[in-house]
């Protein structure tokens, strides 16, 4: 029994390893100036689902037996050995950890449940119903918003009222920016990375990871209402949403990052450069792989031999 905790745990070792590594890479890499927040966006979103998924296990059980060429990483094997002597210490500390995190997600999910108080419709319909096609809106009378509500069925949820506050232009910018929410399944995205930290809540760098995907799944909606030539109407559409006087509230994902959203909607400039963002996607698709790579060579050992 505690043979099988200390090979788990010099796995989980080698793996977190790897995948730091990968988050290292991805932060030197997303923090060139004038690449795409949208390349950026998806290197995060990889980042974390590098964390989540033990992808390395799956190709050691399956070719493990083959890789007659794997070798251990020694650095970590007094770790498992020594957590598989405090295995009922160690599990207890997580599952305790784990369950907070549960409970906080999901009181998180519940406080974010609005139920409309008008059925589905379209706001603005003459202005934008070709940008909204197949992505319904709801009104709501709790005065938060704008915002994409639900999973695997989003839809944009407005405070009731938004159209007399905004103009025309400035609510089709709003409307633009959260629909590029809706269509990318952002909100799915930010629910198997929060349930990756449930389960590896003790990492920092996952943590991190977390606020740049948050940073940059703004900034990329962002540069789509950029993309449309409508940068300055949603810059002065959340400086009145952002009014402490509004009667309506601004979506708190979306505030917290407000100043740089700002920063960078007035100061758009040329598009990022297509070689640049493809560069940057390929060293890190290549970065990613070479984590894959170590994490299988250093931990295929396991299984030669059995």
């Amino acid at each position: 029994m505690h043979e099988h905790i200390a090979h788990a745990v010099y796995y989980l070792g080698v793996h977190l390893l790897y995948a730091s590594m990968v988050w290292l890479a991805a932060l030197a890499l997303t923090s060139a100036v004038r690449s795409s927040a949208t390349v950026k966006y998806w290197i995060w979103v990889m980042t974390s689902l590098n964390f989540l998924l033990p992808v390395g296990a799956v190709l050691d059980q399956s070719f493990g037996r083959y890789l007659s060429w794997a070798a251990p990483l020694r650095v970590i094997g007094p770790l498992g050995i020594a957590a598989a002597d405090h295995s009922m210490l160690i599990g207890a500390l997580w599952l305790l950890g784990a369950t907070l995190m549960v409970a906080r997600l999901a009181l998180r999910l519940r406080s974010e449940r609005v139920l409309p108080t008008r059925g589905t419709q379209r706001a603005g319909e003459s202005a934008t119903a070709m940008r909204l096609r197949g992505i319904p809106v709801r009104f709501t009378a709790d005065g938060q918003g704008p915002a994409v509500k639900g999973v695997l069925s989003p839809y944009i949820a407005l405070p009731l009222g938004i159209e007399a506050a905004l103009s025309g232009p400035e609510l089709n910018a709003v409307l633009l920016h959260e629909l590029t929410h809706a269509r990318r399944r952002d909100n799915l995205i930010r629910l198997v990375h929060e349930l990756g930290q449930c389960a590896l809540w003790f990492h920092p760098l996952l943590w991190l990871a977390g606020s740049r995907l948050a940073l940059y799944r703004e900034l990329s909606c962002d540069e789509t209402v950029i993309q449309r030539d409508q940068g300055k109407d949603l810059v002065a559409a959340l400086a009145k949403l952002a009014n402490p006087e509004s009667a309506l509230v601004l979506q708190a994902a979306a505030a917290s990052h407000m100043s740089r959203r700002v920063a960078r909607l007035i100061a758009a400039g040329p598009r990022s450069c297509f070689a640049v963002n493809t560069l940057l996607l390929a060293v890190f698709a290549a970065v990613l792989f070479l984590g894959v790579f170590e994490t299988v060579a250093h931990t295929a050992c396991c299984f030669v031999g059995r």
